[in-house]
């Protein structure tokens, strides 16, 4: 008797959703994700760079890589709301450049005076279809991530 009830009450279920007609889709944004009142910022609602690179992510850790063409490579972290962290957040930062011509250049980066971010300077970069591979440690554990270079 109960297994009655529940197969009754089931298809009643799907009978009903099957006679409501379908919403359109939400275009142009996240259905599921409402948009923060003006003013505020949301954790990874902010991937817009601050110093001319390119913003990724690791974990809550966004990192935004910025390589030169001329061989300058800077590197600044920041937390899961885009506020700026200290160089020493990471360790062992490098950023390894390919290129079709020659080996890779691995660069090893420093932390700059300020302490605020990694500098280092490698080979100047005349390949179109350069890639980089930036790696570090953070919070104990190593990372790394391919990019291609930007033209």
């Amino acid at each position: 008797m109960r297994l009655a009830v529940v197969v009754a009450a089931v298809c009643a279920g799907l009978a009903s959703a099957c006679s409501r007609e379908r919403e359109a889709p939400a275009v142009g944004r996240a259905a599921s994700a409402p948009a923060p009142p003006a003013g505020e910022t949301v954790p990874h609602g902010d991937h817009n760079p601050r110093h001319g690179g390119m913003v990724m992510m690791n974990g809550d850790l966004h990192f935004e890589i910025v390589l030169g063409r001329d061989g300058a490579h800077h590197l600044y972290f920041s937390d899961a709301m885009r506020a700026e962290l200290p160089a020493a957040t990471a360790s062992a930062v490098t950023v390894t450049v390919t290129q079709k011509a020659g080996p890779p250049d691995v660069v090893a980066l420093r932390i700059d005076e300020d302490g605020e971010s990694w500098v280092g300077r490698g080979r100047q970069v005349d390949d179109p279809g350069a890639s980089a591979r930036v790696a570090y440690t953070a919070y104990g554990k190593p990372y790394f991530i391919d990019v291609p270079f930007p033209r």
